[in-house]
């Protein structure tokens, strides 16, 4: 059986690594690269740098960070936030990011999956869905959570596979935040209905959280940032708990 992974997530404003709650009170908590670069250290499997306001203007900019995040970083990195064409994606992978994540524009755009999987693989494509659980349905939304759109999670994870997608990342907006574990039954039927990893996001607060969501969730990875950046459950602590409970982890 295939290692779980432990990814822990930085979001990038201005080339700072933030915090916050729906971009609200947004703290500095380091600088992206060393705070990586450390998470490398503690044995983290890998990480996801998001670029919470990208724009064209800016791409540039974070074009740069990614290439010094790439030169001081020994395990594989994510990029995501404003990649709406090929072209994004070229930049961001040209500049040594190992992955891209894709969201609101794979909704606007399905076929941007199609594309970049098609230009450089689906190893290197992740789509990230932001849903919550209301009305007896998991709907989607976009626009970090804002904007609902007339999709269903199980059957847009289904539909972005079949256009290439190499992993899904779930975040579930009813856990986010709450630190009171993740969700383990979406995440079970996710898993046990698609071909390709799962990555669970929202909801991390303890150790026995990553025991569920490996366990009950059947997860292949699960991705957290508060209690990671706050050092509330530093990595090498997890890992040592994840590893007497029986998880296999690198």
């Amino acid at each position: 059986m295939l290692a779980k992974r432990i990814i822990p997530c930085l979001d990038v404003r201005d080339g700072k690594t933030v915090k916050g709650i729906n971009f609200v009170d947004i703290r500095e908590v380091g600088d992206p690269v060393e705070l990586g670069a450390k998470y490398a250290r503690d044995g983290a499997d890998e990480l996801v740098y998001l670029d919470i306001t990208a724009s064209h203007e800016e791409r540039k900019l974070f074009a740069d960070l990614v290439r010094r995040i790439a030169a001081n970083l020994n395990i594989p990195f994510s990029v995501g936030g404003g990649i709406n064409e090929l072209r994004d994606a070229d930049v961001l992978l040209s500049a040594g990011a190992d992955k891209v994540s894709v969201n609101s524009a794979a909704i606007r755009t399905p076929g941007l999956v199609d594309q970049i999987a098609s230009g450089f693989g689906s190893q290197f494509v992740i789509v990230a869905i932001d849903a919550r659980y209301e009305n007896g349905r998991w709907g989607v939304y976009i626009n970090g959570g804002r904007v609902p759109v007339d999709k269903e999670l199980f059957s847009w994870a289904r539909e972005v596979q079949d256009r290439g997608a190499g992993e899904i990342l779930f975040t579930s907006m009813n856990h986010d935040g709450t630190k009171n574990g993740f969700a383990c039954d979406a995440l079970r039927v996710l898993s046990e209905s698609l071909s390709i990893p799962v990555i669970a996001s929202g909801g991390a607060g303890r150790e026995e959280h990553f025991v569920e969501v490996f366990n009950e969730g059947k997860a292949d990875a699960a991705l957290a940032a508060s209690i990671f950046h706050y050092n509330e459950i530093p990595v090498p602590k997890l890992k040592e708990y994840l590893k007497t409970n029986k998880i296999n982890v690198r």
